[in-house]
């Protein structure tokens, strides 16, 4: 026995052998359940632990969608590069007449003849934007355009322009040679 206060009282009598043993038994189990008790926070390291898994996989996982969604943007601005500069109008040196237009709420400019002109204003054809410069493309094209980016076509009307009931100069037609 390990135990001096166990070992007199044994020696005394007022133990007994058996309830010496017993005393030992329960110890040893208050201390094994002691030990189960530290292991929770061994469980509970591993809940953080898991729960930084957890938070890591949402962060990677909003991540790549932010991925996919700027390589699904550049590939429908390649797509769209490709439609301008297959489908383009071209203009040679006898696009003289400039044609303003706004973008952006600046006025910006573009060089066409008087076909072309005509064109833009019945909505035939559409003015857009490809790495800083302006090209005409017709009106199919900028309706591909339009739906796959709204901001890649400036210019490109389909609807009648609504009258005003109390305009005061609604019976005057604007002239179509007149520019600004």
């Amino acid at each position: 026995m390990s135990n001096p206060f166990a070992d007199q009282l044994l020696k005394a009598g007022v133990v007994t052998k058996q309830q010496v043993q017993k005393a030992q038994t329960d110890k040893k189990k208050k201390n094994k359940q002691n030990r189960s008790k530290k292991e929770k926070p061994v469980d509970e390291a591993k809940l953080k632990a898991q729960k930084a898994t957890e938070e890591k996989a949402k962060r990677d996982r909003e991540l790549n969608k932010r991925k996919e969604e700027q390589a699904r943007q550049k590939a429908i601005s390649i797509e769209i590069n490709q439609l301008i500069e297959d489908n383009l109008i071209k203009r040679n040196e006898d696009c003289e007449i400039v044609y303003n237009f706004e973008h952006q709420n600046k006025v910006k400019r573009i060089y066409v003849n008087e076909e072309l002109k005509q064109q833009i204003i019945k909505g035939k054809a559409g003015i857009a934007r490809i790495e800083g410069r302006y090209e005409l493309v017709p009106q199919s094209i900028a309706e591909k355009i339009q739906q796959r980016n709204e901001k890649r076509i400036v210019l490109f009307t389909e609807d009648e322009k609504s009258v005003d009931e109390n305009d005061p100069y609604a019976d005057y037609q604007i002239p179509d040679d007149l520019t600004w």
